[in-house]
This record gives C-alpha cells, sequence and structure tokens, in this order.
C-alpha cells in the first residue's frame, strides 16, 4: 500500500498547489518518505521551512529534487528506490500555452514521456498522472497538449507489464482556489475595491475542492486498471453564479458589480470530461467513470470480426449536463476550504 513506512513517493511538481495538497494528505502518515521534484529552489524553500515549522516531527520526510522533466536526466536522477509517483508538473494556463504552444508540448507532453521512461527504467510501482477536462474535445493549445500527453500515457502503459509498472491517467475539472483558480482573483478585486470581471456569465464549469482531486488520484492509485482514464463525477456552476457566491461572502455592503469582459484565448463555452467516443465503452463506478485503454494491437484484420455494434448507454459528461450547483451550494463548497475562511477572518467577515 502507498502508505506504508518503507514506500517512497515522488510527486513531480511538487510546490504547485495540488502536489501540496496530496503532500499534506501523506506527510503525516506512516509513510517512509516524499521526494518533491520540481524547477523552482525558492518554492522548494519555502515549502522546506513552512513545513519544518507546522510538522517538525514529520518534516524529515521530506526530501527535495531541484530538476526539470523536460530533462530525462535529472528526472532518473530522482528515480532511484521511488514505489509510487504523482506526476502533476505541467503547463496549464490557457492564455500562456495559446502564446508558447510548444513549452506547452515540452512539458506536458515531452516531460510526461520522461517521467514514464524514467519510471519503467527504475521499476516504479505505480504512476498517476494529472490530465484535465481540457484535453476532451481540446480547442486550445494547453488542452491539445494534455491531450497528447493522455495518448502517450495509454501508449506507454502497454509498452509495460502492469505487475511491474502501473500506468493510469486522472482527469478533473475546476478546483477551487487552485493556481490558475479564478476565485482568488474575484477576492483580491473585492479587496481592492474593483468590479468583478466575468469572461460570460453563462460559461460552466466544473466545481471541486483540492481534498476531491486528491481522493481521485488515492482512487486511481487503489483501483485504477494500468492504460485507465479515470474521471470524477464533478458538479458544475455557470461563472456567474460563482462569482455572485464569492461576492456574497466578501461582499455583504455590495459595494461592487460584476462586469462582463468577454472570453479570452482558447476558452469553451463549457467543458467535458467524458467524451461521446469515451462514453462508448466507459464504465460507471459510482462516483468515478473508469475510461478503460484498447487492448488491441495494429494487427487490426484478428478483430476484424469482434467490431463492436452496441455502445453504452453512457453519453457525453460535460458542465452543461452534470449537477448545476446552486449560488448557496457555492457558497457552502467555497466555506468548505480553509483559504476562503482564513481570507474572510482577515477581512473581519464571519464565515
Amino acid at each position: 500500500m502507498i502508505n506504508e513506512i518503507s514506500t517512497t513517493l515522488l510527486i513531480t511538481g511538487g510546490t504547485g498547489s495540488f502536489g501540496s495538497a496530496v503532500l499534506d494528505r501523506f506527510l503525516t502518515s506512516d509513510i517512509g518518505e516524499i521526494r518533491i521534484f520540481s524547477r523552482d529552489e525558492k518554492k522548494q524553500d519555502d515549502m522546506r521551512h513552512r513545513y519544518q515549522a507546522l510538522y517538525p516531527e514529520h518534516s524529515r520526510k521530506l526530501k527535495f529534487f531541484i530538476g526539470d522533466v523536460r530533462d530525462l536526466a535529472s528526472v532518473k536522477s530522482a528515480m532511484y528506490g521511488v514505489d509510487y509517483i504523482f506526476h502533476a508538473a505541467a503547463l496549464k494556463q490557457v492564455p500562456s500555452c495559446e502564446f508558447f504552444p510548444m513549452e506547452a508540448v515540452k512539458t506536458n507532453v515531452i516531460g510526461t514521456d520522461n517521467v514514464l521512461t524514467a519510471a519503467i527504467s527504475a521499476g516504479v510501482k505505480a504512476v498517476i498522472c494529472l490530465s484535465t477536462d481540457k484535453a476532451a474535445y481540446p480547442i486550445n493549445a494547453m488542452g491539445t497538449s494534455k491531450a497528447m500527453m493522455e495518448k502517450v500515457i495509454v501508449a506507454k502503459s502497454r509498452t509495460v507489464s502492469p505487475e511491474r509498472t502501473k500506468i493510469c491517467c486522472t482527469r478533473y475539472g475546476n478546483v477551487l482556489c487552485r493556481r490558475g483558480s479564478v476565485v482568488p482573483l474575484f477576492i483580491d478585486q473585492i479587496k481592492a475595491g474593483k468590479d468583478l470581471t466575468v469572461t460570460d456569465p453563462t460559461m460552466t464549469r466544473f466545481i471541486m475542492t483540492l481534498d476531491e482531486a486528491v481522493d481521485l488520484v488515492l482512487f486511481a492509485f487503489e483501483q485504477g486498471v494500468s492504460g485507465d482514464i479515470l474521471v470524477q463525477k464533478a458538479p458544475a456552476s455557470t461563472i456567474g453564479d460563482l462569482a455572485r457566491a464569492v461576492k456574497e461572502l466578501f461582499d455583504p455592503e455590495n459595494r461592487v458589480s460584476l462586469r462582463t469582459i468577454g472570453i479570452r484565448h482558447g476558452e469553451k463555452m463549457y467543458e467535458t470530461l467524458l467524451t461521446n467516443e469515451e462514453s462508448a465503452h466507459a464504465v460507471d463506478l459510482g462516483d468515478f467513470y473508469r475510461v478503460p485503454s484498447d487492448k488491441r494491437d495494429l494487427n487490426y484484420d484478428v478483430y476484424f470480426s469482434k467490431g463492436d455494434v452496441k455502445r453504452n448507454v453512457l453519453s457525453e459528461f460535460n458542465s452543461n449536463n452534470t449537477r448545476m450547483l446552486t449560488v448557496e451550494q457555492v457558497k457552502e463548497k467555497l466555506l468548505s476550504l480553509s483559504y476562503i475562511r482564513e481570507e474572510l477572518s482577515a477581512m473581519g467577515l464571519r464565515p
């Protein structure tokens, strides 16, 4: 199991919000060692000091490796003795990737291939890679690079026995208050007395917390089959309702308004977590969908008589046809986050 005393976990992009959430989940467990692999020495130093202060009895488990997933040699240097990998390193800012698409390819596609190559070579037991709803029916560079990343993951899983290295992918929607989330921007705008800038109030996005996203990763570690893409059944909200929820919490005196500014580079009106094509063979697991990989090889004539004439009853799962949260439900989800409660307290507002 992943939390055994002798276990070593490597988190790529470990200084990011998602990597930190995984670290928080495992640091106080019985796990033997957690390695943080990232390219930002300042963030690593800040994290080291923060966890030494918060968890002095557990911080010795933390080991830091400076490197870049784009560089196979630096990845290999952090891989010795690793049992499990959580691959979170990525370029994920949609507008930035639109202007620098090759940088997205280098990190999201080539970087993932490097991590998997090194993991297989080192005999790592399981690798869970993070993807995004933008990889389903991608229209922007970030989503396209993540879609290619998923193809690399599935293809790589075919090259190694799952008994040696299990490789899975998790696909999730917007994570509240994560780096890149619009919620901290809304809060900063309210603090500055500025109107909340909304791209399009009718635009919908999946809504989940970091803890819920980590649950998906743990489910993949424990229940995923090599080559799987695992999807969480997340609820959604319109951007307008999300902005109104933040405003009602942080601006009870109604000092600011909502201002529509239009869609940015590469944005979609709604996001998809499960495509119509994937739905044809997806497995409903209650809180999750499992998309098994196609185990056939290139000798298609062998499978000619085994073509599917029936398809699954599932259909595309997107942020327009999932369960929609009301403003009050969005507020409730926001208040479950320590970041939101701390910000409210700092502003002298009661949660």
